[in-house]
C-alpha cells in the first residue's frame, strides 16, 4: 500500500491520530445511568475540543470504557456512539477515525454512517486473550465493507492486539509480511501490552522494515520524550493516555499537555 493516504486524507506525513475515549454507554457495566448520555455527550465533546485545540492531526472516537470488552458488540453500544458523534461533529474541524472495540464489522458501519475516513481494529488471527477465545475473518469484514460502499474508508489492522496473544505464531516480521500480503491494510499499528504501554521501538523497526511500502503507526505509549525516536522510525501514532491530566487513562483531554506534545511533533517535522 502507498504511504501517501496519509497525507491526502489526514493531511501530513507523519500524523498524530488522537483518541477521544467515550465514557462507559448504554449497556455497559460502568454506565452512569443518572447522568446517561447527555453527560457522555458533554465529555466527548470537552475532551474532542481539547484535542483539537491542542493541534493534533485527527481523532479517533472509541469506546475506551466499555469495559470488559465484547468481541461481537451489541447495537445498543453502536448506536449510542453514533449520538455521540452525530451531536459534537458540527465542532470537528480535522479528520477522525472509529473504533467500536472489538468489533471490526461494526467498526466499519460506524464509519459509514458518521462520515469516519479509518476504522482501527482487529482483523486478522486467532487469540487467546483476556476475553476468552478471540478469533477474526478478515474475509468478511473487507466484503463487508464493499457491500455497504465504504471502500474508502482506511483500514487500520492492529497486528499486536492489548491483552491477547496470537495462537499461530510468534514471529512479529512473519505476522506483518503475511498480514500485508494476505489482506492489504491500509495501515499496521504496534502496540504495547495495554493501553498507555509503550511500543517497543525495535518491534516497530522489524514491522517497518519487513514491510517498508506499507504504513506503520505507533498505536500505544507515544510520549513526548519518545515521540521523536517513534516517529523515526514510524509514519505516525496512535496517541491516548498521553493526553490525558497527569497522563493518566481514566483523566480527561488536557490541552496544555496536548499543545506541548504537539510543538515537539511540529518541530520534528520541519526536520524532516
Amino acid at each position: 500500500m502507498s504511504s501517501k493516504w496519509t497525507k491526502e486524507v489526514l493531511g501530513t506525513e507523519k500524523p498524530i491520530i488522537a483518541m477521544c475515549h467515550f465514557m462507559a454507554l448504554p449497556g455497559d457495566p460502568g454506565f452512569d445511568k443518572k447522568g446517561g448520555m447527555e453527560a457522555v455527550i458533554c465529555r466527548a465533546r470537552k475532551e474532542m475540543l481539547a484535542l483539537q485545540e491542542g493541534g493534533v492531526d485527527a481523532i479517533m472516537f472509541s469506546n475506551e470504557f466499555s469495559l470488559p470488552y465484547l468481541t461481537d458488540v451489541h447495537v445498543e453500544t453502536v448506536a449510542a456512539m453514533a449520538r455521540v458523534i452525530g451531536e459534537i461533529k458540527c465542532d470537528l474541524k480535522i479528520p477522525f477515525g472509529v473504533n467500536v472495540l472489538w468489533d471490526p464489522q461494526k467498526s466499519i458501519d460506524l464509519a459509514m454512517a458518521t462520515g469516519a475516513k479509518f476504522v482501527r481494529e482487529i482483523f486478522t488471527g486467532v487469540y487467546a486473550s483476556d476475553f476468552g477465545l478471540w478469533n477474526t475473518n478478515c474475509g468478511e469484514v473487507v466484503r463487508h465493507q464493499q457491500a455497504i460502499g465504504a471502500e474508502d474508508v482506511k483500514l487500520l489492522f492492529n497486528i499486536v492486539p492489548e491483552a491477547a496473544k496470537y495462537i499461530q505464531r510468534d514471529d512479529i516480521r512473519q505476522i506483518a509480511k503475511s498480514t500485508v500480503f494476505n489482506c492489504r491494510p491500509d495501515a499496521l499499528c504496534v502496540s504495547g501490552l495495554t493501553a498507555g504501554a509503550a511500543t517497543d521501538s525495535q518491534i516497530l523497526k522489524e514491522v517497518k522494515s519487513e514491510v517498508p511500502e506499507t504504513i506503520v503507526f505507533a498505536n500505544t505509549g507515544v510520549r513526548i520524550n519518545n515521540v521523536e525516536e517513534q516517529l523515526s522510525i514510524a509514519d505516525g501514532a496512535v496517541v491516548g493516555t498521553t493526553f490525558k491530566e497527569e497522563g493518566k487513562f481514566e483523566n480527561a483531554a488536557d490541552v496544555k499537555r496536548v499543545k506541548e506534545f504537539m510543538d515537539v511533533v511540529k518541530k520534528f517535522r520541519a526536520s524532516l
